[in-house]
């Protein structure tokens, strides 16, 4: 039996003014997360407590890597009955209610990840105080698990912070940051972190009522928690869900805003939607994703490799550029080259704009800013630990352009290439070290995509597939090992599945109708969007590479002919205003019954060839690269998984990930 002094995650230190310190060091594990064993364990702490109340309990991490992550996913996965599920809910929510109803101050010490569970703890805590500093995120992401915040935030959330808030961040998985935790209300205050222990000690100890905010905006807050403003509020909230999943694949938005409305934030008084969410192909699907989202996060992780610092990167179009603002926007030192400032410029504009929206902060934006360096002499060549080339696709052109960067660079620098299809056996031709080039394609646009393919060569040692993981890793991106080959993965699958698009519309279809079709599929977008913000001349080059010497569908060609590029010249299959395609209100008429599956067979008819041939790993390293590198529908569990799950959904998220 587990008693006080024999915890193993958590740690109660008690000093003499009747303060007390919880720390949760969870052990064996990287990181924070909430299981059976450790909120058996925060009931022992809460009977100890009870026996000897402290003047005041503060909570915090033992851990570098933040606060607490949320629960653990792998007792979701293990899920096997309803009578499991409800009961999984109820060990959080009544452990949590019990936090909430300690008689004397708590608080919540934030550094770092505060996410789901963790979130939830802290939101049964009186106070919250986080660090003002990068990394500091605050969030209920269940939703993006196909799950709910089941624990008590779907309770005290929308009383902290307003139900419009609340909902937003509950229905998006969006998370906060310091400053706007504060100014939300979810946190009492930002604090620099040398001054956390003892702001954390004063705020306990003083016996002040926590902050909250007054006046008319506070107390509108207050009231969208109650009817009549709660009915108005949870019918705005379901339309917005239906808008943008019309065919409901995604069944635990609505899910939230039923449980919150109608149930006061209790889950356990909607069992019927515990069973149906818990047990749904989409929550399977999603905790699936999740999984291999963590497996590409794994390969950034490279034991041993130091981490880059200065980054130069030649051609400052629209790829080169906004590479070089995103490694400057994650702390390097980036010198971006190009023919001369006329051609820098553009990029330069992109950057700040680019801070500005991610940062807020204009202290925080000038000084990524003052990080990206305009080179056109190429100066910072000598000096970078990573040389990133994103010139035009000709191969002759990267030859020599590598042959002048060579003999500049330091021998343990790292050449990559951004490539989007030229092998790297081509480019190698004619390097005194050949092995010292890598491929490291990222996708358009590079600050919203997350997945960038790193790509080797039969008869490479690893050691540069490991340092541009790594690289990869540090600067925020899911890294995708693929062998040298036309297309990769990524734009080896879109291809097929683009051109049978085009296909589709030289048959007499509207784009709009294909579009929809694949939409409502669960794409992000239809092909013949993407086609245009992809750039039809670069759809073609794609498609002539992977097509044998095939003729590029007669849409295309006529587009092309009349020089319609699609969204970078205001026109293809779609007019373009205002960095938007547009479209009729309604979608156009026409798309037969099975359109959507004659489109995406293509692509997992490519992705299954391009596991049988090596491309990459596995089939699940293969989903995972499609779904984050095409935004293939999480809530099938990726093209190959889809594709092996025509049978019926079984009960239980242990079972086969059927939608």
């Amino acid at each position: 039996m587990t008693t006080i002094d024999t915890l193993s995650h958590w740690r109660l230190d008690r000093e003499a003014d009747g303060l007390a310190w919880l720390t949760f060091d969870r052990a064996g594990s990287a990181v924070n997360a909430l299981s059976a064993d450790t909120l058996a364990e925060l009931a022992v702490v809460l009977d100890a407590l009870d026996a000897q109340p402290p003047a005041g309990l503060i909570i915090r991490s033992g851990k570098t890597t933040g606060f607490i992550v949320g629960a653990d996913v792998n007792e979701f996965a293990s899920l096997d009955t309803p009578e499991q599920a409800r009961a999984l809910v109820a060990r959080g929510w009544n452990l949590f209610n019990r936090v909430a109803a300690l008689r004397y101050p708590t608080l919540a010490l934030i550094e770092g990840h505060c996410l789901g569970g963790g979130l939830e703890l802290a939101l049964a805590c009186r106070c919250r105080l986080v660090a003002d500093q990068p990394g500091t995120s605050l969030a209920l992401p269940e939703v993006m698990l196909g799950i709910f915040p089941g624990w008590g935030g779907m309770l005290r959330l929308p009383r902290l912070i307003g139900a419009p808030a609340a909902l937003d961040m509950m229905l998006t998985g969006r998370g906060a940051d310091a400053r706007r935790a504060a100014a939300l209300g979810l946190a009492d205050a930002r604090v620099p972190p040398r001054l956390l222990l003892a702001a954390a000690r004063q705020t306990v100890l003083s016996g002040k009522a926590p902050r909250r905010a007054r006046g008319p905006s506070a107390w509108f807050r207050r009231c969208t928690d109650h009817w009549p403003l709660k009915a108005v509020i949870a019918s705005r909230a379901r339309k917005q869900i239906a808008a943008k999943d019309p065919q409901g694949h995604y069944p635990a938005a609505p899910a939230i805003v039923d449980i919150w409305e109608k149930h006061g934030g209790n889950a356990l008084q909607a069992p019927a939607l515990i069973d149906r969410i818990i047990a749904s192909g989409t929550a399977r699907n999603l905790l699936r994703v999740f999984r291999l989202q963590e497996r590409l996060k794994a390969n950034g992780k490279q034991p041993g490799v130091p981490p880059a610092r200065r980054v130069h990167v030649v051609g400052a179009g629209v790829m080169g550029g906004d590479i070089a603002a995103w490694c400057a926007l994650k702390g390097m030192t980036v010198t971006l080259q190009d023919q001369d400032m006329a051609r820098i410029a553009p990029a330069l504009k992109r950057a700040a704009a680019l801070y500005a929206r991610r940062l807020k902060d204009p202290r925080l934006a000038r000084a990524a800013f003052d990080r990206l360096i305009p080179d056109p002499a190429g100066d910072g060549v000598p000096l970078a630990d990573v040389v990133i080339e994103a010139i035009s696709e000709q191969p002759e052109a990267k030859r020599a352009l590598y042959r002048a960067l060579e003999p500049r660079m330091r021998a343990d620098a790292l050449l990559a290439t951004n490539t989007s299809s030229l092998p790297l056996e081509t480019l190698r031709a004619g390097l005194a070290r050949p092995a010292q080039l890598v491929g490291i394609h990222f996708f358009n646009p590079v600050a919203k995509m997350p997945l960038v393919e790193v790509v080797h060569a039969d008869g490479d040692d690893g050691a540069a597939q490991a340092r541009a993981c790594a690289f990869v890793g540090q600067i925020d991106k899911l890294a995708l090992p693929v062998k040298s080959a036309p297309g990769f993965l990524v734009n080896a699958v879109l291809a097929p599945y683009m051109l049978e698009a085009m296909r589709s519309v030289d048959e007499g279809l509207a784009p709009q109708a294909v579009d929809a079709a694949m939409v409502a599929f669960g794409m992000p977008m239809g092909p013949l969007e993407l086609a245009d913000t992809v750039g039809l001349d670069i759809a073609r080059a794609a498609g002539e590479e992977l097509a044998g010497g095939a003729e590029p569908p007669r849409c295309l060609a006529d587009r092309l002919a009349r020089g319609e590029l699609g969204k970078k010249t205001g026109q293809g299959f779609y007019a373009w205003r205002d960095g938007k395609p547009v479209k009729n209100g309604a979608a156009s008429p026409g798309a037969p019954p099975g359109l959507a599956r004659r489109l995406i067979q293509p692509l997992i008819d490519a992705t299954r060839e391009r596991v049988e041939q090596g491309i990459v790993a596995d089939a699940d390293l293969a989903d995972a690269g499609v779904i984050f590198g095409t935004g293939f529908a999480p809530f099938t569990g990726g093209p190959m998984h889809y594709q092996g799950s025509d049978r019926p959904a079984t009960a239980g998220l242990a079972g086969p990930a059927v939608q």
